[in-house]
């Protein structure tokens, strides 16, 4: 037998005030019973009784289980691709610490939000790569997360477009994701210069593929830190990012998906761990396990038997 909670000083408490109190009501009947010359001992059923169902009920609230019952144990979660932008304008400060920094942390905490999900990361600036395939293994992911950088290498600009097709290309390779719920989250600024084509973009729909881009930053827009100084053009002026909302809203209604924007406090993460959760297909994994089961019921009715026994039969404590 298992029990759900173990017995606490509270329980010996209550169990001594109770003996300690019956015991000195005994003491006083019997005393009582020698003033009057007559007998006690009807007392000794009604302790014996008191004390049974006492006991049935310390039991029940124990919660004791026994006996093993085998249960069905049914999951969900999505396959999602994390696409992040980390091109040199994402360590602009219009997000705080800086706007890759902000994407970094909000990712952990989707992790955190999906726990039963396989997420995989593609990193793009003006190319794009896997950093790592599909994976249940969050711990894995958020150590990748953490070790992400900006690309200073990057020349040509970002191409947000050939990211897309990255992952398009690896979730119709990939036969695990055949059945289940697919999704894309791009995390951008949305500055990009290559050029999407809108009959791929509406292929992501056809293909069961839900694309969230998200926006990081501002339309004021921040310089760049580079060193102790910033990024300048050829002009030598320093030059200054600007969130392209209407690039990334563009994405979105071509391949029919949705746009959220980054707020300061990050509560947009919980409207997209709640977006993806409402997207059609399911993947379930079943499972069979055995548990065994609380059955404090049957101790509680016993002693509520008992209890009611106790209220209804009257026995003659002193025979006179």
């Amino acid at each position: 037998m298992n029990w759900l909670y173990s017995f606490s000083s509270t329980d010996f408490f209550l169990v001594g005030l109770f003996l300690a109190l019956y015991g000195l009501y005994i003491f006083r009947t019997f005393r009582l019973a020698k003033q009057l010359n007559t007998s006690a001992w009807g007392v000794i059923p009604k302790f014996f009784l008191r004390s049974s169902y006492l006991t049935l009920l310390l039991i029940a609230l124990l919660g004791p289980s026994f006996g093993e019952v085998e249960q069905t144990m049914t999951t969900t979660g999505r396959d999602v691709y994390l696409l992040v932008d980390i091109s040199r304008s994402m360590d602009a400060t219009d997000a705080v610490p800086s706007r890759l920094e902000r994407v970094k942390y909000d990712i952990q905490q989707l992790c955190d939000l999906l726990p039963l999900d396989r997420f995989g990361l593609i990193l793009t600036a003006n190319e794009s790569f896997v950093l790592s395939p599909l994976t249940a293994d969050h711990d894995a992911i958020k150590r990748f997360v953490r070790d992400i950088r900006t690309s200073k290498a990057a020349a040509g600009g970002t191409d947000l477009c050939v990211a897309l097709d990255l992952a398009s290309q690896k979730f119709r390779t990939d036969s695990s994701t055949r059945f289940n719920p697919k999704a894309l989250v791009l995390f951008s600024d949305g500055e990009n210069f290559g050029t999407c084509d809108r009959t791929e973009l509406a292929s992501l729909k056809t293909a069961g593929l839900f694309l969230m881009t998200v926006g990081i930053g501002t339309e004021a827009g921040s310089s760049i830190r580079d060193g102790r100084g910033f990024i300048r053009d050829n002009s030598q002026q320093i030059v200054r990012s600007h969130l392209n909302r209407g690039f990334l809203q563009e994405l979105a209604r071509d391949s029919r998906g949705q746009y959220v924007e980054a707020d300061a406090d990050g509560r947009y993460i919980r409207d997209i761990a709640s977006t993806l959760m409402a997207q059609q297909g399911i993947r379930l994994d079943q499972n069979s396990v055995t548990i065994s089961t609380n059955k404090y019921v049957y101790f509680l009715v016993a002693a509520l038997v008992l209890l009611a026994f106790d209220l209804i039969v009257t026995v003659r404590t002193f025979r006179l």
